[in-house]
């Protein structure tokens, strides 16, 4: 698998990286094992999961399998604080003593002394951006994180917090983005792909597959044994089961009868050339369905087939993104 700069540092993933959100819940650990096999027979690197991800078991399964399937070292590990779940609530919080005891939490169950890359889930208004941010730096400065990053951000705080890391000399920069990117929503291409192109970070598109959509798995109902079908994935996945999806996954699928391809390669392969990515996260419930998207690795897309699928996906753009 190709490698690619995250951002502007020195630090090299593979151009798609495996994730994580179901292990420890929809995905038991043989499953995960055979996923993380694959992923580095392939050639992967990157492995992204977070603390929040099924009350830390994600996290905790990955640990169990460091070493066991493939050396810490060959690994590029990644992880994400600041949501968690209580009582069954999501909740945010992003204040210093969270993120850093959270930290703690994720190298515990990891089995590990540091990650590679440490990013905050989201923000929240609730916490002055400087006090979240400082969480960041003393990550990096105590060696618990090697980069750091953020996730879900819009285009203006990802702006602010980029460039009030890089205003004083010392404060850990901010290497990428984590945001949700697909053929189903393109959303970031606004203001967060300008200001991440700017400031220098990659960005790690998730749900590449548009939630598993553009995988055309959805055309004649809901599979019994699809995300849509599980009580945690199912509101996730319906806010894509719409007209406008469904003429979208229809152009990729009708791309890929012409391309002798599947749907899922033709819109994993889109979103992983656009502009600015860095490498997809991609994830799945099972290890059959993962090696689906570790073949998009050899798979350019012809300039007049991703033009088409560009046209039938547009994102409206008005004042002030276009004059």
């Amino acid at each position: 698998m190709q490698q690619r700069h995250l951002g502007r540092t020195g630090l090299r993933v593979s151009r798609l990286a495996l994730g994580t959100m179901t292990w420890g819940r929809d995905t038991d650990e043989h499953e995960a094992r055979e996923q993380l096999t694959a992923f580095v027979d392939a050639g992967g690197t990157m492995v992204d999961t977070a603390a929040g991800y099924a009350d830390g078991d994600s996290e905790r399964v990955l640990g169990r399998l460091l070493g066991e399937v493939v050396p810490r070292e060959n690994l590029v590990l990644a992880t994400k604080g600041g949501v968690s779940r209580r009582g069954g609530h999501r909740v945010v919080d992003v204040s210093r003593r969270t993120l850093l005891a959270e930290l703690d939490g994720s190298l515990r169950r990891l089995g590990v002394d540091t990650v590679d890359l440490w990013q905050l889930h989201t923000w929240s208004p609730a916490v002055p951006l400087e006090e979240t941010l400082s969480a960041l730096d003393f990550a990096v400065s105590s060696g618990r994180a090697r980069y750091v990053g953020i996730s879900n951000y819009t285009g203006w705080q990802t702006a602010h917090a980029a460039t009030y890391q890089q205003a004083w000399p010392g404060r850990a920069g901010l290497a990428s983005t984590q945001v949700e990117y697909s053929l189903l929503q393109r959303g970031i291409e606004r203001e967060v792909l300008p200001a991440a192109e700017a400031l220098g970070l990659g960005v790690l598109p998730w749900s590449p597959l548009g939630r598993g959509v553009l995988t055309g798995k959805y055309r004649a109902g809901t599979p019994a044994d699809s995300r849509a079908a599980s009580p945690h994935f199912e509101r996730f996945v319906g806010v894509y089961l719409d007209k406008r999806s469904y003429r979208i996954v229809d152009a990729v699928c009708r791309a890929a009868d012409g391309l002798g391809l599947s749907p899922l390669e033709v819109a994993l392969a889109w979103v992983r050339d656009r502009p600015g990515v860095t490498a997809p996260v991609v994830g799945a419930r099972t290890a059959a369905q993962l090696r689906g998207s570790l073949t998009v690795d050899d798979i350019e897309l012809p300039p007049e087939i991703s033009a088409a699928l560009d046209d039938v996906s547009a994102l409206p753009l008005g004042y002030p993104e276009r004059r």
